[in-house]
């Protein structure tokens, strides 16, 4: 291999190389612009509703179990505002007290039984707790806790992308430099 032939190689590397940088500045410029929209996204819905923790020495964290208020103890009086708070307060808070309606049924075995018995006052107002409950933690867990996830994952991406550039960057000085010696 003469050496003309492999500056022609060493300039498609640099090339290559330039591409390869700029499509991670992208990448990462994109990933970085998700973590924020979903970190900024959960934070502020989950301020809106103005949930706060109860304090440790709450009745309401007195009832629960040991493991339950060991959790929950973690947040006691904060406003509910992240992912990981919103499914701790799912988990460790909501979950608990959902399972001492109704015998820990689920909403969907109460409303099949009063389906069957439309008149049972009983029935009828676990289901409305039970629905109101579970649509709570799911929303907690689903808009709460996986967004809140995906956007620590894209900040992670983010991270990856620009190092990667990083490297890229410095991987195409030294291929320019190896051209012009």
């Amino acid at each position: 291999m003469t050496k003309t032939d492999r500056k022609v190689i060493d300039r498609v590397f640099v090339l290559l190389g330039l591409v390869m940088l700029i499509v991670l500045i992208i990448i990462g410029g994109l990933a970085l612009k998700a973590s924020s929209f979903a970190k900024s996204s959960v934070k502020s819905e989950l301020s809106a509703q103005h949930i706060y923790f109860p304090e440790s020495s709450s009745p309401a964290i007195n009832a629960l179990p040991a493991e339950n208020q060991a959790q929950m103890d973690n947040y006691a009086a904060q406003q509910l505002v992240n992912g990981y708070q919103a499914k701790v307060y799912a988990d460790y808070f909501i979950a608990y007290h959902l399972s001492k309606v109704a015998g820990g049924e689920t909403y969907s075995q109460i409303s099949t039984k009063a389906l069957t018995d439309p008149t049972n006052p009983q029935l009828k107002a676990e289901e409305q707790t039970l629905f109101q409950g579970e649509t709570l933690r799911v929303l907690q867990l689903g808009d709460g806790y996986s967004y809140w996830t995906f956007g620590k994952i894209a900040g992670y991406v983010a991270d990856t992308a620009f190092i990667g550039a990083v490297v890229m960057l410095v991987l195409v000085y030294l291929g320019m430099r190896r051209i012009n010696n």
